[in-house]
């Protein structure tokens, strides 16, 4: 079991970090903003997912294939950004709805939103090297297994991301959906969105080991 201290420390760092906006705090507010609460919180939920196999691909030492080899890296990398800005090109070029009434529809659904967001997440591997990274500096052999120990900074960081990335994702909401009252907003929602995405996948192309 982990210590108390070693625990409360590792808690704390995590609130720094999940706190700071990066890209899975964009892509929430982004999907939360254009096509409502409901779809920001499957996103938040689809990240949540993608942390946790990240978690058992450290475990498994998966990640650390990843951080060892260039070529698997850069496939990896270039597979996720490519996969972020065909979804950023898909929503400017698709057509927005005018109004929420009538036919009208959101931009995307919330099972959508989930599968695109857990695929954007595990496509990242600065991700799956942060995990492989950070979650060792807090095991101590004296703790019991590590496997145990590294199953539960996992599963903490996944969550206390997940609860920091609701938050963002219900003030997202509440802005977006008066925000969507506007036509001339549904009208550019789609290419904003879109935008952030191809934003994201450019960084992630441009980032290096």
């Amino acid at each position: 079991m982990i210590d108390q201290p070693t625990l409360i420390t590792y808690v704390a760092i995590v609130l720094g970090f999940v706190f700071i906006p990066g890209p899975a705090t964009l892509l929430t507010v982004a999907r939360a903003t254009t096509s409502g609460t409901r779809v920001g919180i499957a996103t938040v939920a689809g990240i949540t997912v993608g942390d946790i196999v990240h978690t058992l691909l450290a475990i498994v030492g998966v990640s650390a294939i990843i951080a060892t080899s260039a070529v698997l890296f850069s496939i990896i990398k270039y597979l996720g950004a490519a996969y972020l800005v065909y979804l950023g090109i898909k929503a400017i070029i698709e057509k927005s709805p005018t109004s929420l009434g009538g036919k009208g529809q959101l931009p995307i659904t919330a099972p959508q939103a989930f599968r695109q967001a857990v695929l954007a997440e595990l496509l990242n591997p600065k991700t799956a090297l942060f995990f492989l990274a950070f979650l060792p500096q807090f095991v101590k052999p004296e703790n019991g297994a590590v496997i145990f120990q590294l199953s539960i900074l996992g599963v903490l960081f996944a969550f206390i991301g997940l609860f920091s990335t609701v938050v963002f994702a219900v003030s997202a909401g509440s802005l977006g959906n008066f925000l969507r009252r506007n036509p001339k907003v549904l009208k550019w929602q789609g290419k904003i969105v879109g935008s952030i995405y191809c934003a994201l996948g450019i960084r992630i192309a441009l980032q290096e080991r």
